[in-house]
């Protein structure tokens, strides 16, 4: 038995180590097998690298000859267990219901993750952040399983919410009390929600969210108040809205403070996108006593293209009238823009057979356009053209200010400016007409050329200073002028031609640039001139005894007038300065600028001029043959005279007011305060004259007092005596021993000053006046919104500034005269004065009442008065404008939203009258 077991014992050992080396011998042969590329590839896109004992490896690199086993590659002994092993994780299938992206989340308070039924609930000022969706709310609750968000309000022990629940996926934001949201499908459902649309907002009761640009809406209300109950909506049981685009409804009914109105629509559509869209206009309900019931500015506004709209609308009355108008608008931008507006009225007022029955045809036309400077450098095209029929003005219903405008301008210029050339060419057509003469001036083409001063004796390679001939500078101003005038009423094409009248002026200045003298206190500017006009036609007057009156006769053809003259001017400055001791003034300082010149000119014109008898009594006149002409002669006779005029201002220096010595503020600098503008006085004196020798003297003064009182006034002073029956004689006021410096003819004299309150908000004043001075120098506002910015320019009373709680405004003028009596007993003065006045003054903060009107003095009678009560509703705006006193006789009161969306839904009822000036 012990051999056996003996035996059984060395038995089992030589098996074990037989077993043992076959093992290392077959795993060192095999990794001597291995691939060298498998342990160089480099892993480092694998985003969860493989673990590796660093420890064990630098022991085997640092001790190979104790290692038994003959060394190989200890690289390779380290990475044989990762042979063909596969690490990464973008290899790893995804399930088909996994997120396209993270789902971030935080909360304030709190967050329990419950591992068994996989879900979140987060407490306390919660955000939760998935692709462009955000939403914060004061609990949340994220199922992963169905990957659905819910998430809820917060509310107090009465039920008032303290803390909404928000959701905002790019432009699109909402509100709600609940929200209900599937990651995966994207489609969620809110309770009680709320969300904006552009101006509009949507309150729903239950929202469906489809996709993420279509939502249903179940009991809906559509509104532009921006409360939680608003003022006023539309309500409707169903509503689809598609985003940033439209809504649409079944059944709709506005209702007021949550109060129904009974009037029901069948379905509703409301327009959310920005920018143009095509459609009908609708009309406004109006009435007028002279034309009746009507409605007003019914159309269509049509998109073409991205460059052109249209807009073609008109208004109807029940008396017979209407209005019919095309209104065009363009615009390229960086290239030019403008609108074209043309106008057709029929006007009936009242019935047939009465006796203040009267009807007319009548028409209007418009048009402004403006190119970008950008588009053609050194080239601009513009043109604002308003005419009409002159009657069309006087016939628009419920509009006072264009019933007061009798006066029509229109300009269609092009102007041409050459890079490094000293030419500038403008050719234009201009129009003018007087609604109250209705007489019509057409001026087609003009045309300016001019170059600037050349300097011919210049040097090309000047050494060392310029001499004085090189200071010698030539220019040239030319124009050419064509003119139409006719009668509106009598209207005939060869009539008209007959009325052509054409001139043309041509200028050459030469100028010379001389160093000031006496020390640099004297500046000399010489000058030589020759100009010489073109005229069509002349015009002579003859005494007729026969009839005894006086004959004119027009001769056609082409004549030359010319006219040279030369001068040499001084002028400087002189400066006094008055300084005070003890005293918060600092100094005054007295600027006095006067400017002599002496001037000849020949006389050129004489043969031009002729005398002839004006009256029964054999009274003579002199009279120039060019009188009436477009550019008229020269005066005759030479001159040869010296010119002075004197300029003066006073300024005043103020110290800073007295600080604490201890303050280590820095001490203000003085300030400089203007008393006086200007003030002085113009005249000249002709030697060459036979008589009168000595021009009439110009007064003038201007000055703004503490920078709110504006004042200016001007008077002509005449040196002369006069004889009985007016007329001035060659004597001076103050001869035979008389003091008396002369006469004063004539002057005005203005005063305005305007005051307003701080305003509430001094940003918000700042962004509105930034705005509107933005929205006067856009190049590519569009007619109507220019129309509009210059209407609310114009009445401000109808676009009230809450901002500012009170603005007053006032202005005076005064003209005075001297005139003979009829009795030629001696002068009398006329004299005409008026005032303007406005005021804007808020009762209560929503309450404004403004006031303007105008006073003439001579009548001592209020010829315009008008009154404005605004009132502001929140989202809706009331104004009731009344004019009690005037010509026409005005009232209108209108109620209507804030948003421009809603702009037609409004109330107005307008009436107006004339009574006669």
């Amino acid at each position: 038995m012990r051999q056996l077991h003996e035996f059984s014992s060395k038995f089992f050992f030589i098996a074990i180590l037989t077993v043992a080396s076959l093992f290392i011998v077959t795993s060192n042969a095999s990794a001597q097998r291995l691939p060298g590329r498998v342990f160089t590839r480099p892993l480092t896109t694998d985003t969860i690298p493989p673990r590796i004992n660093n420890g064990n490896t630098n022991r085997v690199i640092a001790n190979p000859t104790r290692d038994t086993i003959p060394p190989g590659d200890s690289s390779r002994l380290l990475n044989d267990s990762l042979r063909g092993q596969k690490v990464d994780t973008f290899s790893l299938k995804l399930s088909k219901d996994t997120l396209d992206a993270p789902v971030n989340y935080y909360a304030e308070d709190s967050a329990v993750v419950f591992i068994h039924v996989k879900k979140i609930l987060l407490y306390g000022k919660t955000k939760t952040e998935y692709q462009d969706i955000t939403l914060t709310a004061p609990q949340v609750e994220i199922d992963q399983q169905t990957q659905v968000l819910t998430a809820y309000n917060k509310k107090d022990s009465l039920g008032y919410v303290l803390e909404e629940a928000q959701f905002k996926q790019a432009e699109n934001f909402f509100t709600s009390d609940t929200i209900r949201y599937n990651f995966k499908t994207q489609k969620g459902l809110t309770v009680n929600t709320i969300t904006q649309q552009g101006e509009m907002y949507v309150h729903g009761k239950t929202i469906k969210k489809v996709d993420d640009r279509v939502t249903f809406v179940k009991e809906g209300l559509f509104t532009t108040c921006n409360l939680d109950q608003p003022h006023f909506a539309f309500k409707a049981n169903r509503l689809k809205v598609i985003n940033q685009k439209l809504a649409v409804s079944g059944p709709a009914h506005p209702e007021f403070e949550g109060v129904p109105v009974p009037i029901y629509l069948p379905f509703g559509f409301f327009p959310l996108s920005q920018g143009r869209r095509s459609g009908l206009l609708p009309p406004t309900f109006a009435t007028n006593e002279q034309f009746g019931l009507g409605l007003e500015g019914l159309g269509y506004y049509k998109v073409m293209n991205d460059y052109w709209d249209v807009k073609v609308y008109g208004s109807v009355y029940s008396y017979g009238g209407w209005l019919a108008n095309v209104n065009p608008t363009y615009r390229k931008r960086y290239r030019y823009s403008g609108a074209f507006n043309f106008g057709l009225q029929r006007t009936k007022m009242n019935f047939k057979g009465d006796p203040d029955y009267f009807k007319n045809k009548s028409y209007t036309l418009t048009w402004n356009h403006s190119s970008d400077s950008r588009a053609r450098p050194g080239t601009s095209f513009s043109a604002s053209v308003n005419a009409s029929s002159t009657s069309y003005n006087r016939f628009v219903p419920n509009s006072p200010q264009l019933n007061y405008q009798s006066l029509l301008g229109s300009s269609i210029t092009y102007s041409k400016t050459w890079a490094d050339k000293p030419y500038n060419l403008t050719v234009s057509a201009n129009h003018s007409q007087n609604n109250l003469t209705r007489l019509v001036n057409l001026s087609l083409p003009d045309v300016n050329f001019a170059v600037s001063t050349l300097y011919p004796f210049e040097r090309k390679e000047a050494a060392g200073a310029k001499r004085w001939y090189e200071q010698i500078g030539i220019g040239y101003n030319g124009s050419l002028r064509n003119q139409i005038a006719f009668y509106d009423t009598a209207f005939k094409l060869r009539n008209v031609i007959d009325t052509l009248q054409w001139g043309a002026r041509h200028s050459i200045p030469v100028t010379l640039s001389l160093p000031p003298i006496l020390n640099g206190a004297v500046v000399v500017s010489p000058s030589l001139s020759y100009s010489q006009v073109w005229i069509n036609q002349t015009f002579r007057r003859k005494w007729n005894p026969i009839t005894e009156k006086l004959d004119s006769t027009i001769t056609e053809g082409f004549f030359v007038d010319h006219q040279a003259s030369m001068g040499l001017s001084f002028s400087t400055a002189i400066f006094g300065t008055y300084q005070f001791k003890k005293s918060r003034i600092y100094a005054i300082r007295h600027v006095i600028r006067p400017s002599l010149s002496l001037n000849y000119q020949p006389d050129l014109s004489r043969k031009h001029f002729y005398t002839t008898q004006v009256d029964t009594t054999g009274y003579t006149a002199r009279f120039s043959e060019f009188e009436g002409a477009l550019f008229t002669g020269f005066s005759e006779g030479r001159y040869g005279g010296l010119n002075l005029q004197v300029d003066n201002n006073l300024e005043m220096k103020m110290r800073p007011k007295k600080i604490d010595p201890s303050d280590s503020t820095e001490v203000e600098e003085p300030k400089k305060i203007r008393l006086v503008d200007g003030y002085g006085f113009s005249m000249n004196y002709n030697f060459f004259a036979d008589s009168m020798k000595l021009s009439t003297v110009q007064l003038y003064f201007r000055t703004n007092l503490f920078d709110k009182i504006n004042i200016t006034a001007n008077a002509v002073l005449d040196p002369y005596q006069t004889d009985d029956r007016g007329r001035d004689i060659d004597k001076f006021a103050w001869s035979g021993g008389k003091f008396r410096p002369g006469r004063i003819s004539s002057g005005n004299i203005a005063m305005s000053t305007s005051f307003q309150s701080k305003p509430k908000d001094e940003a918000k004043e700042q962004q509105k006046q930034q705005q509107n001075k933005n929205l006067g120098n856009d190049p590519l506002l569009i007619a109507d919104q220019q129309r509009l910015l210059d209407y609310m320019r114009q009445n401000p009373a109808e676009f009230v500034d809450f901002n500012i709680p009170w603005s007053i405004s006032l202005s005076y003028s005064l003209n005075f005269r001297e005139q003979f009596k009829p009795d030629y007993s001696g002068f009398e003065t006329i004299l005409t004065s008026s005032a303007n006045f406005n005021g804007s003054f808020n009762l209560t903060p929503k309450w404004n009442f403004s006031v303007n009107g105008y006073f003439d003095f001579d009548t001592k009678k209020l010829q315009t008065f008008q009154m404005s009560i605004s009132r502001d509703m929140h989202c809706w705006q009331m104004s009731i404008n009344v004019t009690p006193v005037s010509p026409y006789r005005y009232f209108n009161f209108t109620i209507s939203p804030k948003s421009g969306i809603l702009q037609d839904l409004k109330i107005n009822r307008s009436r107006s009258y004339f009574v006669g000036y």
